[in-house]
């Protein structure tokens, strides 16, 4: 039955959860004896206390009798919210700890692949990985392992304390204790486990079709089935109300189970200290209430352990996806150090995706030589983006070789950022002060240098002009600037880096014919003195480059200059005159 718990299963060859409870088991040790001490502490307050007070009803042979009590009332009354207050720091510390390091090793894993998200995982599996399994995985620790340790520690706790009172007694609260925390969490996982899977299954499907036909709805109009339409999600929903009734249904009845379970310990405890203290005259009851209300403070240890069991089976898919991700690569990437003049080549370069089997390059050769304007033209899904991938090194080829200096560029790795700067489509600047995202291209620079590559790209006086100047901020995404500006300011910050070697990714998509004219005049003045990479989808500005390739289908279906294709190349006048509006 055991092997039929799904969480247990994921963790059988798991290396995400094992691995860092064993590297702070010191830490996870201390929290389990303080929420053990903690929980004591709340027993011992009300065993003193329900003591105390049936004590108090009587005529007490002796002071100490209530002043011993009263002493212990209040010594376990400050004892329990101070434990519980260090229990909550060490076991918080704890699961950030472990949560930190498992969020490093996560991003070590996936940076492996990062540039390959496209290609491998949907934009909501890498957000799943990255937020909720993160979440699910800390909710784990402090709301299933944690919890369960520390009810095991309090069971033995209780079961050797009455043990040693009364053996069978002892027998009998491990018999039903162990029900509460063993045989109900199991049976809830098998049974209520299964269903809640199914919930996340078809809430998944219902919000999928949902959302599918909701973004069709005018195609279902059109065609005269909105009636249909709207049984589909009806039906669906359905589904998923059974399930859940399902689900309540059982909760209520495993939590009445819990209940009744407590009230025969409270039974017990009554039966069983009425025959161990009946033979001392009317004091028995003294006994009886303390250790009845000594069990009251236990049931927030027990009684939540059947819904945290139950919730291991979403854990689990967090654990399933985490096991399949590629272990990271830790091994240091020697350092490369090349000198100027830098030459990149490509020698029968072929590309294919992994997920997809697809062929994207299909043996490309080139050669871009220091200082040179490259232009690289193609329509989507040509293999344009994958070429620049491959320039940069975040991909490798399939065959061939891509080479700057006549090393392979995926053997740089993060070096590569000396020699090769990127401005995108849509450049990203963050949430600060203009002066900070322009420092993300050199740290050091001071006023002047930002002043300087500010005028560079045309962009000073606008700058002047804001309130706060350097410091203005710029809004999340850089929205506070239009698209020009923040290509403009893109081109700064990489000024400021200074690498030989630029590449530009289709940096002018989305702009009006004016603005791109502008940007592209102020990109080739700017970086004139750089080799120039230029991915781009039409002619405008083509004929400041040096060199023009087109690609079509994976293979180089046009090269030269813009004067050697306007000569030689019927389909490049063609397209040029089209670019042109001629």
């Amino acid at each position: 039955m055991i092997n039929k718990i799904p969480i247990l299963k994921a963790l059988k060859n798991d290396r995400w959860v094992r691995p860092f409870i064993k590297q702070y088991k010191k830490t996870l040790i201390l929290a389990i004896f303080l929420g053990i001490l903690t929980f004591i502490c709340g027993g011992g307050l009300m065993f003193c206390a329900g003591y105390l007070i049936s004590k108090a009803a009587t005529k007490p042979e002796n002071i100490l009798l209530i002043y011993v009590p009263i002493v212990l009332t209040r010594a376990f009354g400050i004892a329990r919210p101070a434990v519980r207050y260090i229990e909550r720091l060490v076991s918080h510390n704890w699961v950030l700890k472990m949560t930190s390091k498992f969020r490093q090793k996560l991003y070590d894993s996936l940076e492996k692949d990062a540039t390959t998200f496209t290609s491998k995982y949907q934009l909501g599996d890498v957000l799943g990985l990255l937020s909720d399994d993160v979440s699910h995985i800390q909710n784990l620790y402090l709301r299933t392992i944690f919890p369960m340790f520390v009810a095991y520690g309090l069971y033995a706790v209780i079961v050797i304390g009455l043990g040693a009172l009364s053996p069978l007694m002892g027998l009998w609260m491990l018999l039903v204790y162990g029900l509460m925390i063993f045989a109900i969490p199991i049976w809830s996982v098998l049974v209520n486990g299964a269903r809640q899977s199914y919930q996340k299954q078809v809430q998944d499907e219902l919000y999928i079709d949902l959302t599918d036909n909701v973004m069709g709805v005018t195609d279902w109009i059109l065609s005269g089935r909105s009636n249909e339409f709207l049984k589909l999600h009806v039906n669906s929903q359905k589904n998923l109300l059974v399930v859940n009734r399902a689900m309540k249904k059982f909760e209520r009845l495993r939590d009445f189970l819990v209940q009744m379970l407590y009230l025969l310990i409270i039974v017990s405890l009554v039966i069983w200290g009425s025959i161990k203290f009946g033979g001392r005259s009317y004091d028995y009851t003294n006994w009886i209430a303390a250790f009845v209300l000594a069990v009251f403070p236990m049931v927030e240890a027990f009684a939540a352990l059947p819904a945290a069991a139950q919730e291991t089976n979403v854990y689990k898919d967090s654990l399933d996806r985490l096991n399949n991700l590629p272990k990271a690569d830790n091994k240091k990437i020697k350092e490369i150090n090349i000198t100027a003049p830098y030459e990149i080549s490509l020698i029968d370069v072929r590309y294919t995706y992994p997920k997809t089997e697809k062929e994207v390059l299909r043996g490309i050769s080139l050669d871009i030589k220091p200082g040179e304007k490259l232009a690289i033209l193609g329509r989507s899904g040509a293999g344009k983006s994958t070429l620049a991938s491959l320039l940069r090194g975040d991909y490798s080829p399939t065959s061939g070789q891509v080479t700057l200096n006549g090393i392979e560029t995926d053997q740089f790795g993060d070096q590569m950022a000396k020699y090769f700067s990127v401005i995108n489509q849509k450049p990203y600047l963050f949430n600060t002060t203009i002066a900070n995202n322009l420092r993300l291209g050199n740290e050091d620079a001071n006023e002047e240098q930002l002043w300087d590559v500010l005028r560079r790209v045309g962009l000073d006086e606008m700058v002047q002009n804001l309130p706060k100047g350097l410091d203005t901020e710029v809004d999340e995404a850089g929205l506070r600037f239009s698209g020009g500006e923040r290509h403009r300011l893109a081109l700064a910050r990489i000024l400021l880096k200074d690498t030989p070697i630029v590449l530009l990714d289709e940096p002018t998509v989305g702009l009006d014919p004016v603005t791109e004219q502008a940007v592209i005049d102020t990109f080739m003045s700017q970086l004139k003195t750089k080799t120039l990479i230029w991915i781009t989808h039409h002619l405008k500005g083509i004929d400041q480059m040096d060199q023009v390739v087109f690609i079509e289908n994976g293979r180089i279906n046009m090269q030269g200059s813009p004067q050697e294709l306007w000569e030689n190349e019927k389909r490049y006048r063609e397209l040029k005159r089209a670019d042109q509006g001629i």
